[in-house]
């Protein structure tokens, strides 16, 4: 196994994907990414668990993905692939637990992929009920497929405007809250800080309440590490991921606390009407329409958290087929070098995922989910351990890294002092604790399968190459 880290991927070991996205559309797609339903109306969920302190949650929740973001930002400007810390795993530990987090982050995009659409459908549904959920679902499914089979370039540039989209409702919101608040808006009365320290104080829950909060919170910030996977595809990865990760992590600090912030400041935390938060505080501010606008920017949301996911399920299944993980037929490009049969296979997964749910309503896809419930804290240590272990051989050999983590090693572990606070607090809660428990069940399965296969084809791992 290759133990050194190299400064840069030669453009002979990179894939043969294209590599026409820039760095404006690689910023978005991971600020779009991290920008989704879980925001606009899942925040609400955190919010009734800890009351204010809510933003404690997201301040510790917060810390750590950027230091996630920093580790993988080294780790993706020094080999930038397709298969992102799938393969920096494999450098880092070998090829079968490179493999596995694979396979694992490939299984839970595919099954969200199917949830997002179905979910969008609903939404769009609830505004239009003439449509059908399970065509308009399909549809979905349909014309992100087209989209992803037309090249990363076209791909990147929808993902943009997705995101310009999202980032604008927030902007807009973000300036409602603070007139409000400020009573800057005609004929309405500012709350003042009551609905903060008043209704049981500003952790009415206490400590519990901020632990519970924080393991709603960590999922809501997943799909930022797809940034890694998109660098592959960038004509210089280095810069581009370097300003991705410079711009990205501050952006979505400022829109999570900043929103989460008018949300506990105009709302009681105990208001039923936390189901639809953004809603609940442009009711307030008497916008009219305020409910069926958040609706529609909830479908964007999800649309665009699908078109990301079906991204990164392709890319990540062709660089599983590239180092012998998967059948060589996903290798094969279109003219415009986007990993068609990868792109096909992913949405198929998620086209039957939907089929079925439709047919055994809330059967399926919960039971699919709990199973990838926590990939993203698995994710996320596979990151950091990689991180830590790569940065000290390139340390030990005295290479220099075109893009290197601060305050290393004391930042790496610091994020991993947090990864495994969230991992025990998640053991004393019933649901997450359920669904930790059926992701490593998962882990474990996958990883027998990724062992069986590697030794069926009689190739050591050590002499496996990686690229």
């Amino acid at each position: 196994m290759e133990t050194a880290v190299t400064t840069a991927a030669p453009p002979e070991t990179r894939s043969g994907l294209g590599r026409s996205m820039n760095s404006r559309q690689l910023t978005m797609m991971g600020l779009g990414s991290a920008i989704g339903a879980g925001l606009f109306l899942g925040s609400g969920v955190g919010v009734q668990a800890a009351g204010p302190a809510v933003l404690l949650s997201y301040l510790v929740a917060g810390t750590l993905v950027i230091i996630v973001m920093q580790a993988l930002g080294e780790l993706a400007a020094a080999n930038p692939s397709s298969g992102a810390f799938s393969v920096y795993t494999q450098k880092a530990f070998g090829k079968t637990a490179g493999s596995t987090v694979g396979w694992l982050w490939w299984f839970q995009l595919v099954v969200v992929i199917a949830a997002e659409a179905l979910g969008a459908a609903a939404l769009l549904a609830s505004v239009f009920p003439g449509l059908p959920v399970w065509l308009l679902s399909l549809a979905f499914i349909g014309v992100f497929s087209i989209i992803n089979v037309a090249g990363v370039k076209n791909y990147g540039e929808f993902e943009f405007w997705f995101a310009i989209l999202k980032v604008a409702a927030i902007i807009m919101f973000l300036m409602i809250g603070a007139a409000l608040i400020f009573g800057w808006l005609p004929n309405v009365a500012s709350p003042g800080l009551t609905n903060i320290f008043g209704n049981g104080g500003f952790a009415p829950a206490g400590w519990a309440g901020i632990a519970s909060a924080l393991l709603v919170v960590v999922f809501a910030f997943g799909g930022t590490e797809i940034v890694s996977v998109a660098a592959a595809e960038t004509a210089d990865p280095v810069r581009s991921v370097g300003k991705a990760i410079r711009t990205v992590v501050w952006r979505i600090m400022v829109f999570y606390i900043g929103s989460l912030a008018i949300i506990v400041t105009v709302v009681p935390w105990d208001s039923e009407a936390l189901s639809s938060p953004f809603a609940a505080v442009l009711a307030v501010a008497r916008i009219p329409g305020a409910e069926t606008a958040i609706i529609l920017v909830a479908v964007v949301a999800l649309l665009s958290a699908l078109n990301a996911n079906l991204y990164g399920a392709s890319r990540m299944i062709y660089s599983l087929a590239e180092r012998g993980d998967a059948p060589r037929l996903l290798l094969q490009l279109n003219r415009v070098k986007a990993p068609v049969v990868a792109v096909l296979v992913s949405v198929a997964v998620g086209i039957v995922s939907t089929v079925l749910e439709l047919f055994f309503p809330d059967r399926i896809l919960p039971a699919l989910l709990n199973l990838v419930g926590s990939t993203v804290l698995l994710v996320w240590a596979a990151v950091l351990l990689s991180q830590f272990v790569l940065r000290r051989r390139a340390d030990e050999a005295g290479q220099v890294l075109t893009l290197r983590m601060r305050a290393f090693p004391y930042l790496t572990m610091a994020g991993m002092v947090i990864l495994a606070a969230i991992l025990i607090l998640t053991c004393f809660d019933p649901v997450a604790r359920t669904q930790l428990l059926s992701t490593i069940a998962l882990t474990a399965g996958i990883a027998v399968a990724c062992k069986l296969a590697a030794r069926s084809r009689s190739m050591p791992e050590q002499d496996v190459e990686v690229r």
